[in-house]
């Protein structure tokens, strides 16, 4: 299959370079996955379901799986960076339907790196120099944060893909230290494996755990452990041989991140005690790096956190410049947000306009807004995506494509739609910001529209459809 770079595009700006290799697209679904959400979760799943934490992230992990066979037959049938929006609106045709799910996918993407950006100003960051920064200070570090992830991506996408994969192995190293100390630990004797199968001691603790909404609460919060494999269609483009590597990345990337995430969630119970595990003032896998024989110095682990939440906004920020370019190119959302860079071969505009927002956001809501922001929105885009899939069987392509198990995507459909119907039901998170920031892609409709409207070709989401590299198409092998 031919890999170089498409011609330029008919208004003349050079195309996405391509420079993402297969290992390089696994190590970017890895590092999206195992960023953020393991680092700063634990305790609070802990604080649904006692000492079965374990149980939210298996289920996770399970709908993980689920929609991503959805993603990995979508993006080896239209390789391109439009993403979701692509799919949904050559399923439905419905242009209000396709920009709304595109934005949501761009919108949880920007809250993902802010709820990153409020995590590493607000909890590994004091750890590693000791300090106890005021409200004001925590809000002007995850903006500085941010607008060093900003220049990152303006950079390039080989620079920050290459930077991926350095900070990648970092968080891995540091989710397989956690697992020796936890492991060590145990042998020598701190903690009782039998605590992670239980949940005698959340009742002792006045916590009343029913199982089924307790794995269902659980199972919500988790999910934003999980979420980022779908981050990587969106850099279709950018890929050397789309229609192999993706499957494989997706895949693979979820299950080595699920295995990590299962082990951590036996550990973790068993080694701290469970008013430590849930204590909101402290963090878990921080508090395992200091148990048994083979114990670190903190700051060497709230170093390694920084560093992992770094990747997760990186990989964020990637992904929502790179669909508000998809979109841009194909005039859903004003053109002057498709401009590629002509030195760095970046789309600088996308880049600008995302990092705004992320600024935005993170200047007026905390870590769980934030977070919970993320998940609500990716709930109802993995549902639509799910369903899509299945509509899409009716659209034959000439090339071959990774095909899904029919019942994988149907049933990843219902439970997202149950897991959404649950979180709204439940109320216990607020689900203001999701719907602002959905009220706000409204208004951002109803302008380029009227931006638009005396030239309906310049905002047709039927041009979405077009294929930007062709040469994807030769005929790549099956990965049925």
């Amino acid at each position: 299959m031919a890999t170089e770079a498409a011609p330029p595009t008919p208004d003349g700006d050079p195309p996405l370079k391509r420079a993402i290799s297969r290992n390089m697209l696994l190590l970017f679904v890895v590092g999206d996955i195992v960023g953020g959400g393991i680092y700063t979760l634990v305790g609070v799943v802990g604080g649904e379901v006692g000492g079965l934490v374990w149980l939210p992230f298996g289920l996770a992990l399970g709908l993980a799986f689920l929609t991503a066979t959805a993603y990995a037959e979508l993006v080896t049938k239209y390789p391109q960076a439009a993403g979701a929006a692509l799919y949904v609106n050559k399923a439905f045709r419905k242009p209000f339907f396709t920009f709304m799910v595109a934005f949501a996918v761009m919108a949880s993407g920007i809250a993902s790196a802010s709820t990153l950006s409020r995590g590493v100003a607000e909890t590994y960051l004091p750890r590693l120099f000791d300090a106890n920064p005021s409200d004001g200070q925590i809000v002007l570090i995850a903006l500085g944060f941010l607008l060093i992830v900003a220049a990152v991506n303006f950079r390039g996408i080989s620079e920050s893909v290459k930077l991926n994969v350095v900070l990648t192995i970092v968080e891995v190293a540091g989710l397989l230290l956690i697992i020796t100390i936890g492991v060590a630990a145990l042998i020598d004797g701190v903690g009782d494996l039998g605590n992670a199968f239980s949940t005698a001691d959340a009742k002792a603790a006045g916590n009343d755990v029913s199982l089924v909404p307790a794995a269902l609460a659980g199972t919500a919060l988790a999910f934003y452990a999980l979420i980022g494999f779908e981050d990587s269609v969106n850099v279709a483009e950018e890929a050397k041989d789309p229609g192999r590597d993706f499957p494989r990345a997706l895949f693979g990337g979820i299950a080595f991140a699920g295995v990590l995430y299962l082990v951590i969630g036996v550990i973790a119970p068993a080694v701290l005690p469970y008013a430590e595990l849930v204590d909101p003032d402290t963090t878990p896998l921080l508090e395992i790096s200091q148990v048994g024989p083979l114990s670190v110095e903190i700051r060497i682990f709230a170093a390694i956190g920084v560093l992992a939440l770094i990747n997760g906004a990186l990989i964020n920020m990637i992904m929502a410049s790179r669909l508000t370019y998809g979109m841009a190119r194909q005039r859903i959302v004003p053109a002057v947000l498709g401009r590629v860079h002509r030195g760095r071969q970046t789309p600088w505009t996308a880049i600008v306009f995302t990092s705004a927002l992320a600024l935005v956001l993170t200047a007026t809501g905390d870590v769980s807004e934030l977070a919970t922001t993320t998940t609500t929105l990716l709930l109802g885009v993995f549902a639509v995506v799910n369903v899509s899939v299945l509509v899409l069987r009716r659209d034959p392509v000439a090339h071959r494509h990774f095909v899904a198990p029919t019942v994988m995507p149907a049933i990843g459909a219902v439970v997202c739609v149950s897991l959404l119907v649950y979180r709204i039901a439940d109320g216990t998170d607020s689900l203001a910001r999701p719907f602002l920031l959905l009220a706000l892609g409204v208004v951002f409709w109803l302008a380029n529209w009227v931006a638009t409207r005396r030239d309906p070709s310049e905002f047709d989401t039927g041009l979405i459809e077009r294929i930007e590299h062709p040469e994807d198409l030769d005929d790549p092998p099956a990965t049925r």
